[in-house]
């Protein structure tokens, strides 16, 4: 398998469950050190957020996620993330979550590397 660099790269929504918050105008800034990765995101419903995560051993990601959304709300929530290597050698997550505030709902998203 081989072992993805997070570090540097941003990412944004292209597809989310309805209970979700994030969206395409979300845009997420990846960091790396070892098999700890962490970003800052912002964008849409979401004013600030930032999320933390263990690369395990298949290479899937295993996070927790917290942010403020424009309805000045703190919601926060866990989440396991599948990368895929696309043909352009972009990545893209796929992401399974749920709430551990508010409605407690499960969902799954999308996000792509963007282009650059």
């Amino acid at each position: 398998m081989t072992k993805i660099n997070y570090d540097g790269r941003e990412f944004a929504s292209v597809q989310n469950s309805v209970s979700g918050e994030v969206s395409a105008e979300t845009v997420f800034h990846y960091h790396q050190k070892e098999d700890l990765v962490w970003a800052e995101y912002e964008g849409g419903e979401i004013v600030f957020g930032n999320l933390i995560a263990k690369v395990l051993e298949n290479g899937n990601l295993e996070m927790r996620y917290q942010h403020l959304n424009k309805q000045g709300t703190l919601m926060t929530g866990v989440c396991h993330s599948t990368p895929e290597i696309l043909a352009d050698e972009r990545l893209r997550l796929y992401e399974k979550w749920q709430w551990t505030s508010g409605d407690l709902t499960k969902g799954e998203s999308i996000i792509e590397e963007i282009k650059r």
